[in-house]
């Protein structure tokens, strides 16, 4: 896994539209897991690939992360 550089606004690159994903194969399963390692370094609980310079329709959540960080 890897982690990914994060693209803020105002980048023009995060205005342009994504292209939807047909399938998921290796190629996106290995975005994914390495959208999740930089989501978890930024911290964060979401990432879009296109954050990260990449203009496919794939998004990544961890809800699960806000709930632990606020239980007693």
């Amino acid at each position: 896994m890897a982690i990914l550089s994060i693209i803020t606004a105002p980048d023009p690159r995060l205005k342009q539209i994504a292209k939807p994903v047909e399938k998921v194969d290796a190629e996106v399963r290995q975005l994914m897991d390495d959208m999740l390692e930089t989501m978890y370094a930024a911290p964060g609980i979401g990432l879009a690939a296109p954050q990260v310079g990449v203009l496919k329709r794939v998004i990544v959540l961890d809800l699960a992360a806000t709930t632990r960080s606020h239980s007693p």
